[in-house]
């Protein structure tokens, strides 16, 4: 797949294309859906198939007090949107001199000039240009103007799960009550509002797959050490929304290792909070690595990969309670992991 950031790194002779435009944070399940037929609309008629997509999210440019989490990071973004078959993304740069231009130029400029678009995929909630002034009878207009079409995409929704009568391991069991039997659409809000609550067994129901917050291993305070569980201390700058405090079943990726490779991929019990029992204040994320205190991770970009929260964050009387319950958590995220059926492959 091509990455562009700039209509410059273009070729000239490219297209025609089949265009749909969006921010694709999480690249769930719907997004998917939506570009895979993309893709195969534009090969069933011999054009392109490109994403456009912004980065920062416009919302952190117009109002960055309010903005949301982002639930991946750009260079998961464009490695998940790179599965779905697309020829090309246009990454490009979201200010407030690019948000000025009118519909009509950020038509003509990118998705007519640039990309020579014969299609444009939109929702019908679509809004563009200057003050989001474009819609979707204003993307028509245009494309009757300029000389493409417009395909409207409907919001997709969530599928109630089918009653089965077979036995369900406990890591299905936990995924039953997903399906919204209201149909919910699949959505970033909807990951969002999961990962806020810490239900990241549920969020990847709507993803297609475990929730992943990402970063470079630093040094932290050794207490975990100490206590007899050495962990793997992401540093503040970190990919990836951060859920609910709590601690988690999942899994350690050492993202500089091929797949497949010794130690690629590590079950563990990870935390998210600022340990309070030793009266923390710095919200951390760091994990521990089952079975291992021989691993030097330090300086190593990481992800983890969570896969069911196991329980809130406690303040604890005495370090022996604490260390208890450290036990009891490394043991449930041991079975939580075998039950799940081994770590999932890289995407």
């Amino acid at each position: 797949m091509h990455r562009w950031t700039d209509l410059a790194q273009v070729p000239p002779a490219f297209g025609p294309s089949v265009v749909t435009i969006g921010n694709f944070d999480g690249v769930h399940r719907g997004h998917r859906s939506v570009l895979t037929r993309m893709v195969s609309d534009a090969r069933a008629i011999g054009a392109d198939a490109v994403a456009v997509t912004f980065s920062p999210h416009p919302a952190r440019v117009h109002h960055p007090e309010s903005a949301p989490p982002l639930i991946t990071g750009i260079e998961d973004r464009l490695r998940l949107l790179a599965q779905t078959g697309l020829d090309a993304v246009l990454l490009l740069e979201y200010t407030l001199g690019f948000a000025r231009q009118t519909p009509e130029e950020f038509v003509r400029r990118y998705l007519v000039g640039g990309l020579r678009a014969r299609t444009v995929v939109v929702g019908r909630d679509v809004r563009f240009g200057w003050n989001n002034s474009g819609d979707l009878t204003t993307m028509v207009e245009l494309g009757e103007r300029h000389g493409f079409r417009v395909e409207v995409i409907e919001d997709l929704a969530s599928e109630p799960e089918p009653e089965q009568t077979t036995e369900r391991t406990a890591y299905e069991e936990s995924l039953r009550h997903v399906a919204d039997p209201l149909h919910r659409r699949w959505s970033s809000t909807w990951v969002r509002e999961l990962l806020a609550e810490g239900r990241v067994a549920e969020a990847a129901t709507v993803l297609g797959r475990a929730h992943r917050v990402r970063g470079v291993v630093v040094h932290g305070d050794a207490r975990g050490r100490e206590l007899g569980f050495p962990t793997a201390n992401l540093g503040p700058e970190t990919d990836g929304m951060i859920p609910a405090d709590g601690v988690y079943a999942g899994w350690l990726r050492r993202l500089g290792r091929a797949p497949g490779a010794d130690d690629a991929v590590l079950p563990a019990a990870i935390s998210i909070g600022t340990n309070p029992t030793f009266d923390g204040v710095e919200r951390r994320v760091e994990g521990y690595v089952l079975d291992r205190t021989d691993l030097d991770l330090y300086g190593e970009e990481v992800a983890y990969e969570l896969v069911a929260r196991l329980r809130e964050t406690l303040r604890f009387d005495s370090v022996d309670d604490l260390v208890a319950r450290m036990h009891d958590d490394v043991a449930r995220a041991r079975e939580t992991l075998d039950a799940a059926g081994g770590p999932p492959a890289d995407w």
